[in-house]
């Protein structure tokens, strides 16, 4: 997967690195308790080899425009906002009884299909299940390790704890959110865009640069950073992204963060009914199967003719749906104006974030950085 990001895939690289010397320590952890845990393992370094590393990079740009010097301590910090994200998606995948995740069979069918392989006792059904949630239980805890190891001083790792708690309990409620809205029904684009603000915005934009910040902290750690002198240029008064910044720096990343991470939302929406799943790494149409109740639904609904919404209402959560009914799906959802809407609607809050860097107290560099992944976040290829 490329991102056409020179930023984007500079971040990527170096937490990429970060994670295999992490998974590396662990993988022996694990195994000291018995080759059984082998294929636990393997499916963790799978899951984690994929993915856009968007979270981190937020993060690390987050504190390069809090002042923050370059260096390895915070890419390490930042790289266990991958591991939560894993964790994320195992449950997800869980929940939504998906079967692929980034090109591959999502967890719980790797355990399922080994159970069935070998002819154990028992329901495979359950005992996938039973290893995805280990697994991405191990993974959310792992978050913390990698975390508080990072090498960043005490004080900042401090700092930068409430908001990592925060945007944990945040993206949870978000899925909640989400999953509740699949069984009640509810397809208004209000529930849609409170599920967008918890599950994805906060979780994927806007918490990440605050955690940056908070990490930076006071005078960006005086240097503290692997001996790193620090750009002052920020430094100044207390904020809620973490003390010692320049006046309205958290609202800053607000300013660019909610409204960039609606757009990228919006245009995971599109992807999951109108993907080539060579880019998505999800068979076509498989939101649709799932029943996600998306902003992209919404608007369509909203906008369907009785003979549109009767389409759509047919297929949406449809576990059987084919390529054919996938068609049909597109071509109705197409119909009702809902997919230019969006496409509009991205191209605006793309524009609305960009703008609102304009006026941000950070640095030129990370101002520069943070408007190219508000391009590349969006793109309209997975």
């Amino acid at each position: 997967m490329t991102s056409g990001s020179a930023v984007l895939d500079h971040v990527r690289d170096r937490v990429d690195r970060a994670l295999q010397a992490f998974l590396s320590q662990q993988h022996d952890v694990l195994l000291a308790a018995g080759q059984d845990l082998l294929p636990g393992a393997e499916s963790i370094s799978g899951l984690l080899a994929g993915g856009k590393r968007l979270r981190p990079a937020f993060c690390y740009w987050g504190w390069r425009g809090a002042g923050g010097p370059d260096c390895a301590e915070i890419i390490s910090a930042a790289a266990a906002l991958e591991l939560l994200h894993a964790g994320a998606l195992v449950h997800d995948d869980l929940m939504d009884a998906s079967d692929t995740r980034r090109g591959q069979p999502s967890l719980h069918r790797q355990f399922e299909a080994r159970h069935a392989r070998s002819h154990w006792h028992g329901s495979p059904a359950a005992f996938g299940m039973g290893a995805a949630i280990l697994l991405g239980d191990l993974l959310l805890c792992w978050t913390d390790e990698m975390f508080h190891a990072s090498g960043l001083p005490g004080e900042a790792l401090r700092r930068g704890r409430p908001v990592l708690d925060r945007m944990r309990t945040e993206v949870f409620a978000g899925q909640y959110l989400d999953l509740l809205g699949q069984v009640t029904g509810d397809a208004t684009l209000e529930s849609a865009l409170r599920v967008v603000e918890f599950k994805t915005t906060k979780y994927t934009i806007e918490r990440p640069l605050h955690l940056g910040a908070a990490l930076a902290g006071p005078s960006a750690l005086a240097g503290e950073c692997a001996g790193r002198t620090p750009d002052r240029g920020t430094a100044g008064q207390d904020d809620s992204a973490g003390a010692g910044h320049a006046p309205g720096l958290a609202a800053a990343y607000t300013a660019y963060g909610l409204p960039l991470g609606l757009a990228f939302q919006l245009r995971d929406d599109v992807l999951g009914v109108f993907g080539d799943p060579a880019q998505t790494g999800k068979p076509a149409g498989d939101d649709v199967r799932e029943g996600k109740r998306t902003v992209l639904l919404a608007i369509a609904r909203k906008q369907a003719t009785r003979g549109q919404a009767e389409i759509i209402d047919r297929y949406l959560g449809d576990p059987m749906l084919d390529e054919a009914g996938t068609a049909e799906f597109r071509a109705a959802i197409t119909a009702t104006g809902a997919l230019a809407e969006c496409e509009r609607m991205i191209d605006g809050h793309v524009s609305e974030a960009i703008a609102a860097l304009a006026g941000a107290p950070i640095t030129g560099e990370a101002r520069d950085a943070l408007a190219e992944l508000a391009v590349a976040a969006t793109a309209r290829s997975g």
